[in-house]
């Protein structure tokens, strides 16, 4: 059964979302304010979220920004504005597809099969690639961190940094590399937040009193030994 997480303050629209869903045979749960919708999304797994714009406490673009540092979630933006803008932000802020009320429930059960087709046509043609590094595992296109059979959680920016140092195994990356492949050419940040970064990722993948998985370069970067 497919599981869908409403965060929508209306009462009356989450409800009536609510029964007309579970009545097509989904799963449900319904948060009413944006703060508790984001605790909700990031630590559950649901298969799409229908995230309203504007919701108390937190705000639904910021709900979905951080959503996206840490999952992949699908999200369906269910929102009174139309402008353009508004529907380009949303997107940009890593919504999967908008939705304008007033809308029919025949469309928003389109949009959710179309949004589940997709999802299978890219499990069916999904390569896996998996990095072992001692006892991590990171399988790359899932975006999954283990150490050992726990999964570790990681922001999208710590996971592209542990990425890119497992594809370069025993070889020192530099700060100003690792910048660039992390953050992109065209960033204005310093590469001192390189090694905050690094300090980040070690402090959820490290274990206390044990040797580090990064390595430090003195002078130089950083580099993952085999």
């Amino acid at each position: 059964m497919k599981r869908i997480l409403i965060i929508e303050d209306e009462k009356n629209l989450s409800r009536f979302l609510e029964l007309e869903l579970g009545y097509e045979g989904y799963e449900t749960e319904v948060a009413y304010d944006g703060r508790e919708g984001l605790e909700l999304a990031i630590s559950n797994d649901f298969d799409v979220i229908l995230l309203d714009l504007m919701l108390p406490h937190l705000n639904g673009m910021e709900v979905c920004r951080r959503i996206r540092q840490v999952k992949e979630t699908p999200i369906i933006m269910i929102t009174a504005r139309d402008s353009v803008m508004d529907r380009v932000s949303g997107l940009d802020h890593g919504a999967d597809d908008y939705i304008v009320k007033p809308f029919a429930i025949e469309e928003l059960l389109a949009r959710l099969r179309s949004v589940f087709r997709r999802l299978e046509f890219a499990s069916s043609h999904q390569k896996v690639t998996t990095y072992r590094f001692r006892d991590l595992t990171v399988e790359k296109e899932s975006r999954i961190v283990k150490r050992g059979e726990e999964q570790l959680i990681l922001t999208k920016r710590e996971y592209d940094l542990l990425l890119t140092l497992l594809e370069n195994v025993n070889i020192v990356m530099t700060r100003e590399v690792l910048l660039n492949k992390v953050w992109g050419y065209e960033t204005e940040v310093e590469t001192n937040v390189v090694d905050v970064y690094i300090r980040y990722l070690r402090n959820k993948i490290d274990i206390p009193d044990k040797e580090s998985y990064i390595e430090t370069v003195r002078g130089t970067g950083y580099v993952m030994r085999q």
